[in-house]
């Protein structure tokens, strides 16, 4: 692949990355509520689930959306219904408290569940199917093809691995605060604020632009 193509992709995927969104808010609550190794195997979910939506891009996913519009609205609704619930259960019945340390972090439900509300976070949403239909072609090379446009799918997904493991490693550091009462309870209201947020622009955006 040319390197005039690459790294201004890098760069891009990079900045989006980064930005604050749905994926940083559960990445940041899994390393609160259960510490860094939780929050590490729940940024594993999240780029898995990107992985599978930039699998489906590369392969024909805009192609089939196009023909099959109803597709991307019940994707959009279940992601719509799942962000409610999330947000709902964390708005009703915020925790007091935080697991302390070692508590339960060793479990294979708990990292289950940890790897399992990444995924699920990310898959539901598909406005991230949007960003690799929407980012990839303008940096696929003309005579390129779906091989290509699965390397830089693969690219975007090792640099959301790393961005969400270091968010997670960071906020493990300040979890002595944050498992605060007092703390605990306020950043489950915001962050169940944020998924309703979240759902609300999702249920309100409009289907897949031609």
């Amino acid at each position: 692949m040319p390197i005039p193509s690459l790294l201004p992709f890098i760069v891009t995927a990079t900045l989006l990355t980064m930005a604050p969104g749905l994926d940083t808010a559960i990445v940041l609550r899994s390393a609160t509520s259960n510490g860094a190794r939780a929050g590490a195997l729940t940024a594993l979910g999240v780029a898995t689930g990107c992985l599978c939506w930039g699998t489906a891009a590369a392969f024909g996913l805009g192609a089939v959306i196009q023909a099959q519009p109803m597709l991307f609205e019940v994707m959009r609704w279940a992601g719509v219904l799942y962000l409610c619930w999330l947000g709902g259960c964390l708005l009703l019945d915020p925790r007091r408290a935080f697991i302390a340390d070692g508590a339960a972090e060793s479990t294979d439900p708990d990292a289950l569940a940890s790897l399992r509300c990444g995924f699920l976070t990310n898959i539901l949403n598909p406005k991230v199917g949007l960003f690799y239909l929407t980012l990839l072609p303008q940096f696929v090379p003309r005579d390129g093809g779906s091989g290509d446009a699965f390397k830089l799918a693969c690219i975007h997904v090792l640099i959301a691995l790393t961005w969400f493991l270091t968010v997670s490693a960071l906020t493990g550091a300040i979890r002595f605060w944050l498992r605060q009462p007092s703390v605990a309870s306020r950043l489950d209201r915001l962050t169940g604020s944020v998924f309703l947020v979240f759902a609300l622009q999702l249920g309100l955006s409009a289907g897949l632009q031609h």
